[in-house]
């Protein structure tokens, strides 16, 4: 029997993921939150004590400037976030929750709670560690091998 990459059941796996987390959570009653959109949320959430602009979103989930560009304005187009100047460069827009944005934070952080249960039934803490060990040398190779000309 031919056993799959880990390319494809990584993909398998997101897919599933993301199949549950749009019917069984909170998500599925929030048509206009999509997962990318339900993900920068949480980020801009989750860093509500500092600044955030759009080269940390690029950086965090390893996007292109063009995409993030592309996804910020249709979250500013649905009244999602906003950009605010900051004093100290005039040049750099901060990007702010809306009070709609903010009203979702809560039900993703009960999702988000509920899926690390699932994904993580019945590992030790062992090996979460090692999985995430993996999981980090994969990312590692994948970014070393973008890099190159």
């Amino acid at each position: 029997m031919k056993t799959r990459s880990i390319g494809m059941e990584l993909r398998t796996l997101n897919n599933i993921i993301m199949r549950v987390m749009n019917n069984h959570t909170h998500k599925k009653y929030i048509d206009s939150i999509t997962g990318t959109n339900g993900w920068i949320i949480g980020y801009i959430a989750h860093h509500g004590h500092q600044d955030v602009f759009q080269k940390d979103l690029e950086q965090h989930f390893c996007i292109t400037r063009s995409t993030a560009s592309s996804v910020i304005n249709l979250m500013v187009q649905r009244g999602l976030i906003e950009r605010h100047s900051v004093p100290y460069d005039a040049r750099l827009k901060k990007l702010v929750l809306t009070p709609k944005a903010l009203q979702f934070t809560r039900f993703m952080e009960e999702d988000g709670k509920k899926m690390e249960e699932i994904l993580t039934k019945e590992f030790s803490l062992e090996e979460l560690e090692t999985l995430r060990s993996y999981i980090l040398r994969m990312k590692t190779n994948l970014k070393e091998y973008d890099s190159q000309p």
